[in-house]
C-alpha cells in the first residue's frame, strides 16, 4: 500500500488536503505528520502551505523541514501547495523580504495595490477561480484539459516571464506561475484540495505518478 505524507508544520489545509487525496486514492495511507522518520519512509510527500510566508518560514526552519524537504524531494514524488510552493522558491518580497527553501530560483512578488486588467481594478488577494494554461506535458495534468479552472486564495505570486520551470500560467493582471515542476517536485499556487473535479484529478494522478 502506498503512503502520502502530508508535512504538518502547523501551517496549511491538513485536513481537507488529506481528506481529498483519501477520496481519490482509497488504497493509499495518508499521514498528517510532523514525524521526519514518517516522512522519509513515505513513497509521497506534499507540502502545503496558508498564511504569511514569514510565519510559514519560521516554523519551517524551526523544525528542520527545509533539509528535510531537500532530502524527500531527490527520490519521490513531492507536491506543494499555495504558500508551500512560494515556499520552494529562493525569495518573497512578503513580510519585507523573506528566504525561501531555493529548490527553484524565482522570486515570489506582491500583485500590489493598483492591479489593473482591460482599465478594470482587480482585488487583492486573487481569490476565486482561474483558468490555467497548462505549458508543459506533465503526468499532473493527465486527463485535465487544457484551460480548465482551479481555485486560488494568494495576495503574492511566482513570476511566469522567463520561468523555466513553469509548468502551468494564469493571468490576473500579470501572467503569474500556476503551477512549477522539476524532477520529482510538482507544486501549484491553487489548491487542488478546494479546486473540485480538476483538483482531485491533480490528486489522484499525484498518487499514481512515478517521479523523474
Amino acid at each position: 500500500m502506498k503512503t502520502v505524507a502530508i508535512i504538518d508544520y502547523g501551517m496549511g489545509n491538513l485536513h481537507s488536503a488529506k481528506k481529498a487525496v483519501e477520496h481519490v486514492a482509497p488504497d493509499t495511507t495518508v499521514l498528517v505528520t510532523d514525524n521526519a522518520d514518517q516522512i522519509r519512509e513515505a513513497d509521497r510527500v506534499i507540502l502545503p502551505g496558508v498564511g504569511a510566508i514569514r510565519d510559514c518560514m519560521a516554523e519551517i526552519r524551526r523544525l528542520g523541514v527545509d533539509s528535510l524537504v531537500r532530502e524527500v524531494s531527490q527520490d519521490r514524488p513531492f507536491l506543494g501547495i499555495c504558500v508551500g510552493m512560494q515556499a520552494l522558491m529562493s525569495r518573497s518580497e512578503e513580510n519585507g523580504g523573506v528566504d525561501g527553501i531555493n529548490l527553484f530560483p524565482s522570486q515570489v512578488r506582491f500583485f500590489g495595490d493598483e492591479l489593473v486588467e482591460q482599465g478594470e481594478r482587480l482585488k487583492v488577494p486573487h481569490m476565486g477561480w482561474n483558468q490555467v494554461r497548462q505549458t508543459v506535458d506533465h503526468p499532473m495534468w493527465h486527463k485535465i484539459p487544457d484551460g480548465d479552472r482551479f481555485y486560488f486564495v494568494h495576495s503574492f505570486y511566482v513570476e511566469a516571464d522567463g520561468n523555466a520551470d513553469i509548468a502551468g500560467r494564469t493571468r490576473y493582471g500579470v501572467d503569474l506561475a500556476a503551477a512549477v515542476a522539476r524532477d520529482n517536485i510538482f507544486a501549484a499556487q491553487f489548491h487542488p484540495e478546494k479546486s473540485a473535479r480538476a483538483g482531485l484529478q491533480l490528486l489522484e494522478n499525484f498518487t499514481n505518478w512515478t517521479g523523474k
